[in-house]
């Protein structure tokens, strides 16, 4: 494996008043493809850049492969950036933008040459390579950059919100050959994001960032399904959260628990599971997914005890294509999302219309207790 190991241990940042990291503790593992998200001064690009060695931290310790990088400049290290802003020479080629970190070095002609074909081939360029950087598209630019950064063979590379200036379908395709690269070369990317799609869609891990703390550390879909936090549940994607009180919890199969909490919100009690047995009367954050439950006109056969059923109207339909989402108000006033896939051909459109009533449900196991909440 490629790359090295990066360990972030108790750093901390501040600019006057404002603390821009807390204590930080992340553990990147060799070769790793890793995210830091969050959203827009969170402290993610404070604690790349002290990664980088552009910014000094207050406290704390940051080490490659076991070494402590603090107060090593950002060229002798082992990392390269990758900046939003694609910081190429304008008066210079395309090759000659990739060539330029190999000239510093002042390797043969013929060696760079070499090398500068063989990364622009693999960032798909060799093509463009006498090209000057205002006549390549937005995502071309930021492939030049991505091809300079990897020349001199980093064990880490650093990637500051490289996508977030192009538009959405280009980000997407660029996101996906940053993926196949990364499979490539393997070495650790550190990738800033405050965009949950791009993060959950190429990250190993995910460390999940707000006001300098770090929330959560696990792969996609563990922050998806199971996240730490009310803000990392509404963070990532969207989701119905309630606030509730445990009133039951007992065994229910093998190291897991059925939970039933009273919701306020909902104006009734509802199922959950669990792999905690939660104290009863111990208040505590409920969360379901929207394409979690289930909207239909005729109501659920009845005898599922492990099923939550409510009843509402559609106040606000959204068709986008692939799917539509609900606003559901319940009968007591609550408001759920939902969302409906659609899988087969829709000759008359969606069967469920504006101000139609509606049953909405899920299951027990589709629940998740996302915190207790202090008393």
């Amino acid at each position: 494996m490629k790359g090295c190991d990066v360990s972030i241990d108790n750093v901390s940042k501040s600019f006057g008043t404002f603390h821009a990291l807390d204590a930080a503790n992340i553990k990147i593992n060799k070769g790793e493809f890793f995210s830091l998200l969050g959203p827009s001064g969170c402290g993610k690009t404070t604690l790349l850049r002290i990664i980088a060695g552009f910014e000094t931290p207050d406290s704390g310790i940051v080490a490659f492969d076991g070494k402590n990088v603090i107060g090593i400049d950002p060229n002798k290290r082992q990392s390269n950036t990758v900046f939003q802003n694609y910081a190429l020479f304008p008066h210079l080629s395309v090759f000659e933008n990739v060539a330029f970190p190999l000239r510093i070095r002042k390797l043969p002609n013929a060696e760079i040459r070499t090398k500068v074909m063989d990364y622009l081939q693999l960032v798909q360029l060799d093509a463009h390579a006498h090209k000057k950087p205002n006549q390549l598209s937005g995502g071309q630019k930021q492939r030049v950059a991505i091809a300079r950064a990897l020349i001199n063979e980093p064990s880490v590379l650093l990637l500051d919100e490289p996508l977030s200036a192009l538009d959405a379908k280009l980000r997407q395709n660029l996101l996906v050959e940053l993926d196949k690269i990364h499979d490539k070369i393997g070495i650790t990317f550190i990738y800033v994001t405050h965009d949950q799609s791009e993060a959950l869609s190429v990250s190993d891990r995910i460390a999940v960032m707000n006001q300098g703390k770090v929330l959560q550390i696990a792969s996609p879909f563990e922050i998806y399904e199971t996240p730490a936090t009310e803000f990392v549940a509404k963070f990532i994607g969207e989701t119905n959260l309630f606030d509730s009180r445990v009133v039951e919890c007992s065994a229910y199969k093998q190291d897991e628990f059925m939970c039933t909490l009273d919701v306020p919100e909902l104006g009734k009690q509802i199922k959950v599971t669990d792999y905690d047995k939660t104290e009863i009367g111990q208040q505590v954050s409920f969360t379901v997914r929207p394409e979690k439950v289930r909207i239909t006109l005729e109501a659920p056969q009845s005898g599922n005890r492990e099923l939550n059923v409510f009843k509402g109207v559609v106040e606000e339909p959204v068709y986008s294509g692939f799917q539509s989402k609900f606003y559901v108000k319940l009968e007591n006033g609550a408001e759920v999302k939902v969302f409906k896939q659609h899988q087969n051909y829709l000759e008359d459109g969606p069967e469920i219309a504006w101000k139609d009533e509606v049953y909405v449900s899920w299951s027990a196991n589709d629940g998740y207790i996302v915190e207790v909440i202090n008393q």
